[in-house]
């Protein structure tokens, strides 16, 4: 495990134990015995013939990008997205290196109906209890960040409370792995968490290695309904997208357009009217 990526798990260990110091997980128990039951996260990935379902994504920074915007409103973004067409949103809530919170997930799940994907490192299972408390419909496992006994325990222990697992891999060596843990949701993230560096072609090839069944989330590195197009003929059913749009100038017109429900030629562009890409 690379340098950064390391820190950022070892950080998230130490997190989980205050967050448990702080509120026990009997607590989380009541809390999720007395919530809503979830909403279908897989079922919203699933488009029709040669469609695609957007994943938007709350996300105030990242460690390789910095800042994405000043001001931030994590419900009023998440309440866009929905209006204009996200079939489901992400809303990362590691506080240490990305400026997320678990109360931005709180606040968005109060502004919307579409299912919600709590975007964390997840190396507990207290952390599934209390995504489901605060709201979530689905998880992110890394498996880059999990051995494999600990990934299965974590998809089952995510399936008891309801919640999907969206099971990220980079690599083929990855995918194998989530393949034999028996994945339905598989994420192919674009960006290397060692080197943070972002390739659409990470999806295009390992596409050919997945079988029919897993619904196919491809993460990261989208600017234009073109960039979009590319993995879904290669057999994408849904993207991820987050900096594209939360820097985008016209944020409804830029889902729209990367959900490929409009007409494609102008490309993304930022607040100040620069392309993204």
């Amino acid at each position: 495990m690379a340098h950064v990526l390391q820190q950022i798990v070892d950080a998230k260990y130490r997190e989980v134990e205050q967050r448990k110091a702080a509120c026990p997980q009997s607590e989380l128990e009541r809390a999720c015995a007395r919530a809503a039951p979830p909403r279908d996260f897989e079922a919203a990935l699933r488009p029709p013939p040669g469609g695609v379902r957007l994943i938007a994504e709350v996300k105030r920074a990242s460690p390789s990008r910095g800042v994405f915007a000043g001001s931030f409103d994590p419900g009023g973004l998440a309440r866009t997205y929905a209006t204009h067409g996200a079939a489901a949103i992400s809303v990362v809530t590691d506080e240490k290196f990305f400026q997320g919170h678990l109360d931005h997930l709180v606040a968005v799940r109060r502004l919307v109906d579409v299912p919600l994907l709590r975007k964390d490192f997840t190396v507990d299972e207290y952390q599934l209890w209390e995504s489901r408390a605060a709201g979530a419909d689905a998880v992110l496992l890394i498996v880059s960040v999990l051995p494999p006994r600990r990934l299965g325990d974590f998809m089952n222990g995510a399936k008891a409370l309801g919640l999907a697992a969206l099971v990220e891999v980079h690599t083929r060596a990855e995918l194998d792995v989530a393949l034999a843990a028996g994945a339905a949701l598989i994420g192919v993230n674009n960006r290397d968490l060692e080197t943070f560096e972002t390739r659409i072609e990470t999806t295009l090839e390992l596409l050919p290695l997945i079988p029919p069944g897993p619904v196919v989330v491809s993460e990261s590195g989208f600017f234009t309904a073109a960039d979009v197009r590319r993995v879904v003929a290669a057999g994408a059913r849904a993207v991820l997208v987050g900096e594209a749009l939360v820097r985008a100038r016209d944020v409804g017109a830029t889902v729209r357009e990367l959900a490929l429900t409009e007409p494609a030629g102008r490309p993304a562009v930022g607040r100040d009217g620069a392309p993204t890409a």
